[in-house]
């Protein structure tokens, strides 16, 4: 994948979007993901898109080691910190990182793993190190495709075994559902979700070196609609 000409942590389009989902998860929909990420009353709709995610962590944590002692792992987009604490107490040393300080605020109260470090920031900060495996649960889903490309070459060059990441399927159901979501009250709402369609995301893929797709998995919940994608180092 071309290289931009600028580091991806302050190329504008994604610098912005960042900055915007931070917004959104430190101010409009705190107290709605913190629900969401626990057992407490949602609403229908969110409750299909919580059987969803919990389906989804479950997916991705199955295509890790099943124990990852002496394993560095990246959970980025961590939130509230629900796979990071799994990882952690299956051995692994894990960094997790979420643009909204506030859920890392939350995942440091929920967490008691020693092995997991919750911090506020870029998950595609450079400083935070290498990794031998890196996890991006429904975070690299609100970035248009050239910033998702870039996003994942900065992940890969830093990551020694797997990477595991999901992205909104592009189809025209998902297309007529996110049209819907604009009629939702603001409490049920997510930030703009940037669907790709499997043929674009695949050829896009196939110019990451020393990189191919591994595992794949579509999970339908309800207005939970993911496509997880494992990429693992050539032979």
């Amino acid at each position: 994948m071309a290289s931009s000409a600028a580091p991806l942590t302050t190329a504008p389009a994604y610098a912005e979007r960042r900055e915007a989902l931070r917004t959104y998860f430190d101010r409009t929909a705190r107290r709605a993901w913190i629900d969401l990420t626990s057992d407490a009353k949602v609403s229908r709709i969110r409750r299909t898109v919580r059987a969803g995610r919990d389906e989804m962590r479950a997916t991705l944590l199955s295509w890790l080691p099943p124990v990852l002692d002496g394993r560095r792992l990246l959970d980025a987009g961590c939130g509230t910190g629900a796979l990071a604490e799994v990882a952690a107490r299956r051995g692994a040393d894990v960094v997790a990182v979420d643009v909204a300080g506030g859920l890392i605020e939350v995942a440091r109260v929920r967490v008691s793993a020693a092995r997991a470090s919750f911090h506020a920031g870029d998950m595609l900060d450079p400083a935070f190190g290498e990794f031998d495996h890196v996890v991006a649960m429904d975070s690299l889903i609100h970035y248009r495709p050239d910033d998702l490309s870039a996003a994942l070459e900065c992940l890969a060059a830093r990551t020694r075994y797997s990477l595991l990441f999901t992205v909104a399927p592009g189809s025209r159901l998902l297309g007529a559902m996110l049209s819907l979501g604009r009629f939702f009250p603001r409490k049920d709402r997510s930030p703009a979700i940037v669907p790709i369609a499997e043929t674009e995301l695949r050829r896009r893929l196939a110019l990451l070196q020393g990189w191919q797709i591994g595992r794949t998995a579509r999970i339908s919940r309800g207005f939970y609609k993911s496509y997880a994608i494992e990429l693992v180092r050539r032979p």
